[in-house]
């Protein structure tokens, strides 16, 4: 039986979770779950947001904009590609420019379908670099560096309900993604003795210009049928549940996955 799409609820006005604290987002440019965090941690107080993207002129657009609205004093951007060390390195000197890391959002990931089948080694290595070894890289950069101050800041990892179940032709996406959920967990305890928390969402399904590209509207239809509220997730619905997850509303939690999803309705 097909649902029918319950509409989406109104924007939520912040409410100065994130105050005085600079975060870091990967992945943040664009129209998805990344630049929704970015905006979200701005409306929520944020001293200073640092984003970095692989895509130059999608980022410098997405600066002109949240630097209009929300101050170019509050917002920094660079160019960060996750599979090298380097430029993780080098989006957290930004931070450190404005008093270090305190909340480190790791939102890139690349994606594909493909059937296991006929998948080649570079795709499958493709993924996993930027999606598990690229958060590996900019977890383990973070707390670092959140050690060295003596700071009891936050992680939030984005992970993927397709870490949980399987879906046809995502093998090297569910692999990733079960791993940033195994390696959120393993961080956290890391870190704890350090006052760090770590925390992952997972979602099912958030709706952005990229995806409709990369996805037939009829399977599109197929995975919106699939959620008891017979829609996708708005972005800043995910975005909402990480801002969470980085305030102190959350402050008992660390190495927890939190599922962003209807599906289990």
């Amino acid at each position: 039986m097909t649902k029918r799409e319950q509409p989406a609820p109104a924007y939520l006005p912040g409410h100065g979770l994130l105050t005085d604290r600079t975060v870091v987002v990967t992945a943040g440019a664009g129209a998805g779950i990344g630049a929704a965090v970015v905006r979200r941690a701005l409306e929520e107080g944020a001293k200073a947001v640092v984003v970095g993207d692989t895509h130059e002129r999608r980022l410098a657009e997405a600066h002109q904009e949240w630097a209009s609205e929300f101050g170019a004093d509050r917002v920094r951007t660079r160019v960060c590609d996750v599979t090298r060390e380097d430029h993780v390195e080098a989006l957290l000197d930004l931070a450190d420019e404005v008093g270090g890391v305190d909340v480190m959002v790791n939102n890139a990931g690349l994606g594909g379908t493909v059937s296991l089948l006929e998948m080649t080694d570079t795709q499958w290595s493709s993924v996993l670099d930027v999606t598990l070894t690229g958060t590996f890289r900019c977890v383990r950069a973070a707390g670092r560096r959140m050690v060295a101050r003596g700071h009891a800041g936050v992680i939030v990892n984005n992970a993927s309900v397709i870490g949980w179940r399987a879906q046809e032709g995502q093998a090297h996406y569910a692999a990733a993604k079960a791993g940033v959920m195994a390696l959120t967990r393993s961080a956290a305890a890391d870190f704890a003795e350090h006052g760090i928390r770590v925390n992952a969402v997972s979602p099912s399904l958030a709706m952005h210009p990229f995806l409709e590209k990369v996805t037939t509207p009829e399977f599109l239809t197929e995975l919106k049928g699939r959620e008891a509220f017979g829609r996708a997730a708005q972005p800043w619905e995910v975005a909402n549940v990480m801002v969470f997850l980085a305030s102190d509303y959350s402050s008992y939690m660390t190495g927890e996955v939190v599922s962003v999803s209807s599906q289990h309705a």
